[in-house]
């Protein structure tokens, strides 16, 4: 068997009431001791600035302007030019006061923009904080007010909310503080006459893009380069709390990951070059878009960014032809079935498109291709006339030039993941990390397949263990050790900013403790199985609190109690429902029906009722999409002890109840998305 992690410490049985931990786990590259950094790279701003010397000429963003009413060609900047405007935004920072520390705010989508004002903090040893609005409600005017935002990049479409989010605070404390502490707002393209007043009227000087490039023409000032011990950004990532966390990142944590990446990547025959490359359409507010763009900034190659809209991402592919496309599980789930108008690339109802022979033909190639690749041989060598015959075409749908597809932020299905190994003629890995490990911790190796389903091996600067999680069944010393996995090394994070305590609740001993629940299978490869904590991801990537949702949607006078389930590899939450039984009863009186409590709970009227009753309560606080429950499941008997569904303290036992209720939200699963396992 292929061994694909070195274990380096042993297990301890636990004792003193400290839990029993598994052993330690290290990249292969690292069992003798973590490899020594490249000496040039010490900073987030070394990676660009040596980039800029080596490559100068290389194209390295790009963007489609919108002429004619239409989206054109991508154009593009190359490393030299954007190097020429982040040095005219440094001069506008510090002509408009910014010191090394300041916190620098950029909301908005991804754009050429939103990594020039990115770029310029890290020349000018600021901290870059992205805002975005899809940690809920209000998150946006949180993070400005606890990252003590000094300056805003904004995006012409989000400058209204920035000024709605400030005026709905005007006549309370808070506003005077913020007037006080934001200085400028830089928008990403042009201002309004009546979006400038605004900004003037709440203390906030205004900039359109070139009007601040040219502050810095005309004020020319020399950069302040960051120390690797100083911070290089706060990401902000959602809180069981309802309130975000801000993830502290420094210089030298970012520079170490992306050394691990060029270890990592020089193990294999194909290698990365100048002319790959990347679409980015992931928000580079989550650390995953972040560390893919520095690394191809590193290697000199080309980010393009896609126009805006997720449902004509095809045109973007076409267009760019990337090498490199990452995404969510729900996106490759799209790729895969096209059920929806996402894409519009989808492959498998492509499929159901062909006549009888030629999908048995496809069929077949499929499974040829496929057994060979099982027996160990590499993708583009499994079957070279199953390519030419059938999976060209796949390809053809994705731009025509992919090498590498990667799929993170939560786990992706086995069926997806094998069907896009054998069709797509790329490799295709998955990984898993957190914002906290400044991405991937772990991460498959192309053309394994004993890695699909699993989320691979250990990164090369980070250290991985199990660790005892007694009151969900799970011992890493067990036969499969499973338990909380635990991370060390030196691409962690640095603590949550103005929140010690939570720091010290995540980090002990130098372990930080993720609150998912890992399986370390016999070849030293990660398998993300469980959830300590009752926060989840569901398949678009996006995190869902479950104990906050039942405390919303309990609310509602028909509901007793309810418990949210979410499937990582689902992209739709639902629930099991204990209707109130007065009320129930009041609902069928008023509607003509009859019955007991039990037959009132088989209604479909009423599950519809309900369902109504859930969106009714969601939109009145303003959840989020994938925070509405999209079906339900109702029983008349309330959660209990006797079924081992509630401690004595009446809290879920959220494993349980999944057990109990398995069959029914399986078929739930299949109604509401047929066809898909």
């Amino acid at each position: 068997m292929k061994i694909f992690a070195a274990q380096v410490e042993e297990g301890k049985e636990g004792k003193d009431g400290k839990p029993s931990v598994g052993p330690v786990y290290r990249n292969l590259l690292a069992s003798n001791g973590f490899p020594s950094v490249d000496s040039d790279l010490n900073t987030a701003w070394d990676i660009f600035s040596m980039s800029v010397q080596k490559y100068p000429g290389n194209r390295m963003l790009g963007w489609r302007p919108f002429v004619d009413g239409k989206f054109g060609p991508y154009v593009w900047k190359t490393y030299k030019e954007v190097y020429e405007e982040v040095l005219q935004i440094v001069s506008a920072l510090r002509a408009s006061g910014a010191e090394p520390g300041c916190r620098v705010g950029i909301y908005g989508a991804n754009c050429p923009q939103w990594v020039e004002a990115m770029e310029a903090c890290n020349a000018l040893s600021l901290i870059c904080v992205p805002l975005y609005d899809t940690l809920g409600p209000g998150a946006v005017n949180f993070i400005l007010d606890h990252a003590e935002i000094d300056f805003v990049f904004v995006q012409d479409k989000k400058v209204k909310e920035v000024r709605l989010k400030i005026l709905d605070l005007h006549f309370g404390c808070i506003i005077l503080r913020f007037l006080v502490v934001v200085a400028v707002m830089v928008c990403f393209t042009s201002l309004t006459a009546e979006q400038k007043e605004m900004a003037v009227q709440t203390g906030i000087k205004p900039y359109s893009w070139d009007e601040f490039l040219h502050l810095g023409k005309v004020n020319e000032m020399e950069i302040l380069p960051p120390q690797p011990f100083n911070i290089c950004t706060i990401m902000y990532t959602s809180g069981t709390s309802g309130d975000p966390k801000g993830v502290v990142l420094t210089h030298e944590t970012i520079a170490t990951f992306v050394s691990g990446v060029d270890l990592f990547l020089d193990q294999f025959e194909d290698k990365m070059t100048v002319d790959d490359v990347y679409l980015s359409f992931l928000p580079l507010a989550h650390i995953l878009d972040r560390v893919i763009e520095e690394y191809f900034f590193r290697r000199g190659a080309s980010v393009g960014y896609y126009h805006g809209d997720l449902n004509a991402l095809r045109d973007d592919l076409m267009e760019l032809k990337p090498t490199l496309l990452a995404g969510v599980p729900r996106v490759f789930e799209k790729i895969h079935e096209g059920r929806e108008t996402f894409l519009g690339i989808g492959i498998k109802k492509a499929l159901e498109e062909l006549r009888p022979l030629r999908r048995r033909i496809f069929d077949a190639l499929y499974k040829y291709k496929l057994a060979w690749m099982n027996m160990g041989y590499k993708q583009r060598e499994a079957s070279p006339l199953a390519d030419l015959l059938a999976f060209r075409k796949v390809k053809a749908r994705l731009g025509g030039r992919l090498r590498l597809v990667i799929s993170g932020g939560a786990p992706l299905s086995t069926e997806v993941e094998e069907f896009l190994r054998v069709t797509c003629c790329a490799f295709l890995v998955q990984g898993y990390g957190l914002t906290e490990t400044c991405g991937p911790t772990t991460v498959c190796f192309p053309d394994e397949m004993c890695m699909v389903g699993t989320a691979g091996p250990v990164s090369v600067y980070s250290e991985l263990r199990l660790e005892e999680v007694p009151e969900m069944g799970y011992s890493p010393l067990d036969d499969p050790p499973c338990g909380e996995v635990c991370v060390r090394g030196k691409t962690l994070f640095s603590g949550y900013y103005k929140n010690p305590d939570l720091t010290r609740e995540s980090i002990i001993d130098g372990w930080f403790h993720t609150g998912d629940i890992g399986q370390i299978l016999p070849n030293g490869v990660v398998k993300i199985i469980d959830r300590k904590k009752n926060l989840i991801k569901i398949s678009q990537g996006e995190y869902v609190a479950l104990e906050y949702l039942e405390n919303v949607y309990c609310v509602a006078p028909i509901i007793e109690d309810i418990w949210v389930y979410g499937d990582s590899l689902k992209s739709m939450l639902v629930a099991v429902v204990v209707p109130c039984e007065e009320d129930t009863k009041k609902w069928a009186y008023s509607n003509g029906h009859a019955g007991s409590f039990l037959e009132l709970c088989s209604l479909v009227q009423l599950q519809n009722y309900i369902l109504s009753e859930l969106k009714n309560a969601a939109e009145r606080n303003k959840l989020r999409g994938f925070e509405h429950i999209k079906g339900v499941i109702l029983d008349p008997r309330p959660f209990d002890m006797e079924r081992d569904l509630v401690t004595a303290t009446l809290k879920k036992k959220r494993n349980k109840l999944l057990i109990y209720y398995q069959v029914e939200i399986d078929q739930l699963y299949e109604k509401l998305a047929p066809g898909r396992r």
